[in-house]
C-alpha cells in the first residue's frame, strides 16, 4: 500500500470514528433515563454535553476501534468501549482545567466548562462522566463473555486511577511545587501515568476484546506505551512551538506553570529525536500483525506530527 493511499485511508477512518463516537455519545448523554435512574438534571446534562460533544479528534476511541479491528471485533462493540474511554478522557479535561488544577480558560477554542458554567457544575459533570464510563464498559453489548468485560473494566480503572492518570496528575502538581517545595519529576514515569495510561488502554482494549494471544497482547502493549510517550512529547513541543489558534488553548501554559517536561529535560532537538526513536519502536511492535497493523502505524505518525 502506498504512503498516499495509506494516509488518505487513515484520515477517512479517523474522521469516521470521530463521527461515530460523537453520535454514540450523543445517544448515551441524552435525557432518556436508564433503568434505576431517577432523574437527569437539566443543567448537569447540558454541562456534560457542552464538554463531551464539542468534537475533537477522538483519538482514544479510534485506537480502541483500530486495535480491535486487527482481531475482527465487531465495530459496534469497539465503539462502545471507546465511548467509555472517551468519557474518562472528557472528565479528566474538565477537572484538569479547574482553578485548583491548571486554571485554564480555553479548551478546543471555547471557554472551559467552569468558565461557561461554574466550578461546582464542572466538578459534578466530571464526576458523572467518570461514573458513566464504568456503566458503559460493563454493558453486555460490548462482549458476550463476562470475563472479557471484567478484564476491560479492571484495565480501565487502573489506567484511570491511582497508579494511572489520577496519580500522574498528582505527580505533576507536586513537580510544580503546589504542596511546598518542588518535588523531583521523573518525566517518563509521569507521562506513562498522566497521559500514556489512557492511550495505552485504547490499544490493549482491542487485544482484550479480541481475546488476543500473550504475544499479540504484548505487541499492542508495547505499541501503546511508545505511542503514549510520543503523544506527550509532541504535546510538550506544541506548547513551545505551537500556535494558540490551532491548539484551541493558550500556548506556553507549561512554562507559565513551571512544569518539567520532555522539552525542558531533553531540549527541542533531543525531544524530536526521541519521537523518532519511539516511532521506530511502535513500528517494530506491530510487525507481528503484518498489513493489519498499517492503520495503527499511521496513528503513531499522526500523533507524532500533529499540529493541535
Amino acid at each position: 500500500m502506498s504512503t498516499l493511499t495509506l494516509s488518505t485511508d487513515f484520515v477517512q477512518r479517523l474522521d469516521q470514528t470521530a463521527d461515530d463516537t460523537e453520535a454514540l455519545l450523543a445517544r448515551l448523554l441524552s435525557d432518556q433515563l436508564l433503568p434505576d435512574e431517577i432523574a437527569r438534571p437539566r443543567r448537569l446534562m447540558e454541562a456534560i454535553r457542552y464538554s463531551s460533544l464539542a468534537g475533537g479528534k477522538r483519538l482514544r476511541p479510534f485506537l480502541v476501534v483500530e486495535s480491535a479491528a486487527v482481531f475482527g471485533v465487531p465495530r459496534a462493540s469497539a465503539l462502545l468501549a471507546g465511548a467509555a474511554l472517551e468519557c474518562i478522557h472528557c472528565y479528566s479535561l474538565i477537572h484538569d482545567d479547574l482553578p485548583a488544577m491548571d486554571n485554564s480558560e480555553l479548551r478546543r477554542g471555547r471557554p472551559t466548562l467552569h468558565r461557561a458554567y461554574d466550578d461546582a457544575t464542572a466538578i459534578l459533570a466530571g464526576d458523572a462522566l467518570l461514573t458513566l464510563a464504568f456503566d458503559i464498559i460493563t454493558r453486555d453489548e460490548i462482549h458476550g463473555d463476562p470475563g472479557v468485560r471484567l478484564l476491560l473494566t479492571r484495565a480501565l480503572a487502573r489506567a484511570s486511577g491511582i497508579g494511572g492518570m489520577v496519580g500522574g496528575q498528582m505527580l505533576d502538581l507536586a513537580g510544580e511545587g503546589r504542596f511546598g517545595d518542588r518535588e523531583p519529576v521523573d518525566v517518563a514515569r509521569l507521562q506513562q501515568m498522566k497521559t500514556g495510561a489512557l492511550l495505552r488502554f485504547g490499544c490493549i482494549a482491542g487485544a482484550l476484546l479480541g481475546q488476543a494471544s500473550k504475544e499479540q497482547y504484548k505487541a499492542l502493549d508495547d505499541y501503546g506505551r511508545a505511542l503514549g510517550e510520543a503523544f506527550q512529547i509532541a504535546d510538550d513541543l506544541l506548547d513551545v512551538e505551537g500556535d494558540a489558534a490551532a491548539l484551541g488553548k493558550p500556548a506556553g501554559a507549561d512554562a507559565a506553570l513551571n512544569k518539567t517536561t520532555f522539552v525542558t529535560q531533553l531540549g527541542i532537538d533531543g525531544a524530536k529525536k526521541r519521537v523518532g526513536d519511539l516511532l521506530a519502536r511502535a513500528d517494530k511492535a506491530l510487525l507481528i500483525f503484518g498489513d493489519k497493523g498499517d492503520v495503527l502505524r499511521s496513528a503513531a505518525r499522526f500523533v507524532a506530527e500533529r499540529k493541535n
